[in-house]
């Protein structure tokens, strides 16, 4: 019998556990946890890590899983990495449901840099209005950089004191618009963002004001991924699973 784990937090997870459901393929969506009141599922969901590599390797034959879908963020790249090892020595079918990457427009202004540190030093030199889109997890890193007002969007309010001197936070949940996010910019007279390249549209509004705005924006390049299968929607997962099953993976 088919059981499909989907390893989410994602739109593309939700767009997947939807279609799963409607065709009545069992599945279960799993949350790393970080999101405190995560969005109704129509399929079963567990959240929470899986202590690496091999407990996942536990949890996929305890379960009984028939394919593994990665469709978590592309940033996630320890736990894309893990579905790698983890799909492999278990030998469950895997593949990665991902987005494709921002590609850079004209009347775009984007420094490319290759991870977080290399972003923080970026913002050295003299005060600027900064928007850190970026999500809570790496906020502290730009500690190192006081001089800046930043503004911070988070989906839930922090748990802890943000480590940052000078900021206002904004609570709100995506998909974003153009024109609040064109509004959100002028209000805080925000003259920099810095982002991940997490591709997608939920998140792209912020990209297409700071065009419109002709605001610079600091974009932090993907991290390196193994060797995997990958696609950039659901249909071909569906398509993939259908195989798959055809094969009597």
């Amino acid at each position: 019998m088919t059981h499909v784990l989907i390893l989410g937090g994602t739109t593309e997870a939700s767009a997947l556990a939807t279609a799963l459901a409607e065709r009545g393929v069992p599945a279960t969506l799993s949350y790393a946890g970080r999101v405190a009141s995560p969005k109704p599922q129509p399929v079963a969901v567990r959240v929470g890590g899986f202590g690496g590599v091999a407990g996942l390797v536990e949890w996929l034959d305890a379960e009984r899983v028939t394919h593994l879908v990665d469709a978590t963020h592309p940033f996630a790249a320890q736990m894309s990495a893990n579905a790698v090892s983890a799909a492999a020595k278990a030998g469950v079918p895997h593949i990665a449901l991902s987005r494709p990457g921002w590609v850079e427009e004209d009347g775009d202004r984007w420094s490319r840099v290759a991870d977080i540190s290399s972003a923080v030093a970026a913002l050295a030199g003299p005060l600027r209005n900064v928007m850190l889109a970026l999500g809570r997890m790496h906020v502290a890193a730009f500690a190192a950089q006081p001089q800046h007002r930043y503004l911070l969007r988070f989906v839930d309010p922090p748990s802890e004191p943000v480590a940052l001197r000078d900021y206002r936070l904004v609570v709100d949940r995506g998909p974003f618009t153009v024109a609040g996010d064109v509004a959100l910019l002028r209000e805080n007279a925000i003259d920099l963002i810095v982002c991940k390249d997490a591709g997608g549209t939920g998140a792209q509004a912020k990209l297409i004001a700071a065009r419109s705005l002709g605001v610079p924006v600091v974009m932090i390049d993907r991290p390196w991924l193994p060797e995997r299968t990958e696609v950039h929607d659901v249909a071909a997962v569906l398509a993939w699973i259908g195989h798959a099953a055809d094969r009597g993976v």
